[in-house]
């Protein structure tokens, strides 16, 4: 189903690419050694590259030309062998140098594609452009005090990979399939955290809307949106603000905006820059980067599984629903988990005890996979419980509860409660002619055609058996007695 603004003048589509600035994972920065690790104390982690003093010089960190390739590779992206970094020339309190190393003409890594899914099942392919790396700048801190501006330039020369998506995107909800997919396949390959709450992942959104059938219309940039929420919410902001502007008899002017989050709108920023304002260059302090086809073959062929391959396989292998099998892969965390539940097993009775009872007690827990009490070894051994009739279902769930509680081993949580099936049908028996004896009016009325209270039998014979009755044999129990 088209996404489309419905204005006065009749329906509008959306266009949208976004450019996603993503934190390269190394321990130094792009051209100097000082660390990377979030959360040091301000100005702590600054070298004299980084504060630009007067003779440094750059030298590039080659993990971080590594970890884009890999990207690159990842994103199905033809890698140049040569590219080379410009000077971005503009000044601001938080970049030090008065220009920022980026790249510009020739960036390291070329066209690629991503293929995104939508929640009606539906896949579509989105380009990407480029992959460039380039320095982040620093930070400005406009809330330490009442009249003063602090800087921290901890993050001043960290290594950024700047994703540039065609405009291919024409919903909110492609754009956050898009940026989920994509966080997705940088975790695999680990370049990038993703992490958008600590900034390691942000997104500048490039909107516009035209009537359908025509040229693309003046774009607006929303930048540094660092949510894959607030990426939807400014979309659907602006572009409805686009609509009212056009449809007012007035013109989008090309600019850049902030997405107002306590508001729900986007504010103008300052008049877009074009490339020329900029001033780019040559770093004249670096040479063009130029690399070895075995080199990157090499990185290549340490690339994991990807989450579409992984995906594929899963469905495949253990026959799990396509949308398990995404559900499954969106981190590789996840995935790991599953696997080791699944091996040897009844793997879509993993998936459903992975997917339901394991993630809610998760979320109710707030704990990740990482610090979950229960392991995927002590969750396979639950099922292998229920497989070997050592415990029914009903009894399975409320073991699981005790192992969240408790972390302890399933066959140990058995032991202590006494929690083991009976599946001694003599002593079912016994409690199946009780049950009747008790409730003889009841079997009168099912005699008489009342099929439904069958029903009823069971879970009286459960209930005096604490649940440990082996359901099956009950049923069948029930069944010879009522004939």
């Amino acid at each position: 189903m088209a996404y489309l603004i419905e204005g006065s003048t009749g329906p509008w589509e959306v266009v949208i690419g976004l450019e996603v600035h993503a934190q390269v994972i190394s321990a130094a920065k792009l051209f100097s050694g000082a660390s990377t690790t979030f959360g040091a104390e301000p100005n702590t982690q600054v070298s004299f590259v980084d504060a630009a003093f007067p003779g440094m010089l750059p030298v590039i960190n080659r993990e971080c030309v590594a970890q884009a390739v890999r990207t690159g590779l990842g994103l199905n992206a033809h890698i140049n062998v040569v590219s080379r970094f410009d000077r971005k020339n503009y000044f601001y309190a938080d970049l030090p140098a008065g220009y920022q190393i980026s790249q510009y003409q020739h960036p390291i890594v070329g066209e690629g594609v991503i293929e995104i899914e939508l929640a009606d099942g539906e896949t579509k392919q989105i380009g990407i452009t480029r992959l460039h790396l380039e320095q982040d700048a620093g930070k400005s801190l406009h809330d330490q005090h009442p009249t003063k501006s602090y800087i921290d330039l901890n993050r001043c020369g960290v290594a950024l990979m700047e994703i540039v998506s065609e405009p291919d995107l024409r919903s909110p909800e492609e754009a956050g399939a898009y940026l989920r997919k994509l966080r997705t396949i940088l975790r695999y390959l680990g370049t990038c955290d993703g992490n958008m709450e600590e900034g390691s992942m942000r997104a500048d959104v490039n909107v516009s809307v035209r009537k359908h059938g025509e040229p693309f219309r003046t774009r607006c940039e929303v930048k540094n949106v660092n949510s894959v929420r607030f990426v939807m919410l400014a979309i659907e902001a602006e572009a409805k603000r686009q609509v009212e502007v056009w449809e007012s008899g007035g013109a989008v002017s090309q600019e850049t905006r902030l997405y107002d989050v306590a508001r729900g709108i986007t504010r103008s920023m300052r008049s877009k820059e074009d490339a020329h304002d900029y001033r780019y260059f040559p770093d004249p302090d670096l040479l063009p980067l130029v690399l070895d086809e075995d080199w990157i073959a090499e990185l290549k062929s340490h690339l994991p599984e990807l989450p579409d391959a992984k995906k594929a396989r899963f469905i495949e292998d253990y026959g799990v629903p396509v949308y398990d099998a995404g559900v499954l892969v969106a981190e590789q965390a996840t995935a790991d988990f599953y696997e080791t539940v699944a091996k040897g097993r009844d793997a879509r009775l993993a998936a459903n005890w992975v997917m339901g009872d394991f993630f809610a007690a998760l979320n109710r827990t707030g704990t990740t996979i990482e610090t979950s009490p229960v392991s995927a070894a002590s969750l396979g051994q639950l099922i292998d419980l229920v497989s070997d009739s050592t415990i029914n279902g009903r009894i399975a769930k409320e073991v699981f509860e005790a192992m969240v509680d408790t972390g302890k081993d399933p066959g140990a949580i058995v032991a202590e409660k006494g929690l083991r099936q009976v599946t001694d049908t003599g002593a079912i028996d016994t409690v199946v002619v009780k049950v009747l004896a008790t409730n003889a009016d009841k079997v009168a009325e099912y005699k008489s055609g009342k099929d439904k209270l069958f029903g009823f039998f069971v879970g009286q014979v459960m209930k005096a058996m604490a649940g440990k009755g082996n359901p099956a044999l009950v049923n069948e129990a029930l069944k010879k007695a009522l004939s």
